[in-house]
């Protein structure tokens, strides 16, 4: 699989490449949760900065309709993002 753009020279890409085929499936594994929880802390900062001082049900119910929709939002946790704004 080609990438369509990128800022990456093709022998650095190939590196890349060869490291994460060296990789077990249990390494990917941990490689995939540690880059989602690095994308969770990035958008909690956002949510702080942008809604300040906030509970933290809120922030938790804030972050997880970054990811769950509104109809999921709503059953799980009785939190409707499109009136609570997200």
């Amino acid at each position: 699989m080609k990438p369509q753009i990128t800022d990456t020279p093709p022998q650095m890409r190939q590196v890349l490449i060869q490291g994460y085929r060296k990789m077990t499936p249990r390494q990917k594994m941990q490689r995939v949760n540690e880059l989602n929880k690095a994308v969770q802390q990035l958008a909690l900062l956002r949510i702080r900065k942008q809604y300040g001082e906030i509970s933290e049900r809120e922030r938790m119910l804030r972050l997880a309709a970054l990811w769950l929709d509104r109809e999921t939002m709503m059953k799980v946790f009785d939190w409707d993002p499109h009136k609570e704004g997200y």
